[in-house]
């Protein structure tokens, strides 16, 4: 036993045996998931929900369903371990999926396991480096816990960093598109479309330039053709697009239906409000541009000017005192 554990010492450092004993555990508990995830349902735990399930059916309430069953889906059968079991913090991961533009149904539970593997690939490949940089140099406990778990948290925060910056640039791409939508909206409508009409020809208008806003629309159409309810499709679509002015917009248009009065006039005033919202943020941006533009040009200017007037007595007085 002390030669096996001289032999691991002198190939890859004091902490050999530490690194081989995290690797079997790593493997181990790679080997122990694949059990776990399969293992059989209690039957006492079915009976019991289908004891609730009867006794929610004679109430007359529904039974909450936080994900659709797909036969083909691969990963189902690991949705208790992939998928956040409490209502809200499932609505909400599914929110902003759909407000980076996911909307398949099983986007949370990609999304999950997209955290999972990547963090296990992080940890394989960390783990590979500090046994190679262990057999190279002498290192710490320390910098062998930095090369394994860092790999491991970036490639767990991959996809979140991924959903976030695709989440706002598909927010600013409908925030540059939505005033130009409600002027060929106030088109249709003056034209004496509905506004059904008028959406459906927006989507198509908009699709070569702003496909992201294009699509909400064409989803608004579909759902309203499908004989859903005006007010909560709108609704959804705010909520999809987490934009406030659209947000905005919905409450204008909601509550000239319920009023009775006219759209077209809604539609006008909001637009005028939204142009003039569009140019406050381009101003915005160019009022911006002059701090940045001296802050680099400082950056790339001061430092070769310091360099020219203070280099050569700087060297003459290095060169002085070497001599001296």
């Amino acid at each position: 036993m002390e030669e096996i554990r001289t032999m691991i010492t002198d190939m890859l450092g004091p902490f050999g045996p530490l690194m081989i004993v995290g690797l079997i555990g790593v493997f181990l508990i790679l080997m122990t998931l694949p059990i776990l995830l399969k293992r059989e349902v209690d039957p006492l735990d079915k009976l019991k929900a289908v004891n609730i399930a009867a006794e929610k059916k004679k109430k007359g309430e529904k039974g909450e369903q936080l994900r659709a069953s797909g036969g083909r889906d691969k990963l189902e059968k690991y949705s208790n371990f992939l998928e956040p079991q409490n209502a809200d913090e499932y609505s909400a991961a599914k929110l902003k999926l759909l407000q980076a533009g996911y909307r398949s149904k099983n986007a949370v539970r990609i999304f999950h396991f997209l955290q999972f593997a990547l963090g296990v690939f992080g940890l394989i490949c960390g783990g590979i480096y500090a046994v190679i940089q262990s057999t190279q140099v002498d290192v710490t406990a320390q910098q062998l816990a930095i090369w394994i778990m860092g790999p491991g948290g970036a490639g767990y925060m991959l996809p979140r960093y991924w959903v976030t910056r695709r989440q706002q640039k598909r927010r600013e791409a409908i925030e540059n598109g939505f005033p130009d939508s409600l002027d060929m909206m106030l088109v249709c409508v003056e034209a004496g479309q509905s506004l059904d009409q008028s959406i459906l020809r927006v989507a198509r208008e908009l699709r070569s330039g702003f496909p992201d806003l294009s699509e909400e629309y064409d989803i608004v159409s579909q759902e309203v053709k499908a004989g859903k309810d005006k007010t909560t499709v709108l609704k959804d679509m705010s909520e999809r697009c987490g934009v406030t002015d659209i947000a905005s917009f919905v409450t204008v248009l909601v509550q000239s239906q319920q009023f009775g009065t006219s759209i077209s006039d809604a539609l006008r005033v909001y637009a005028s409000e939204m142009r003039d919202k569009r140019v406050m943020r381009a101003e915005e941006k160019a009022n911006k541009l002059p701090t940045k533009m001296t802050l680099a040009t400082m950056m790339l200017t001061v430092p070769p000017l310091m360099a020219m007037l203070i280099g050569p007595s700087i060297y003459s007085i290095v060169k002085n005192l070497g001599v001296g």
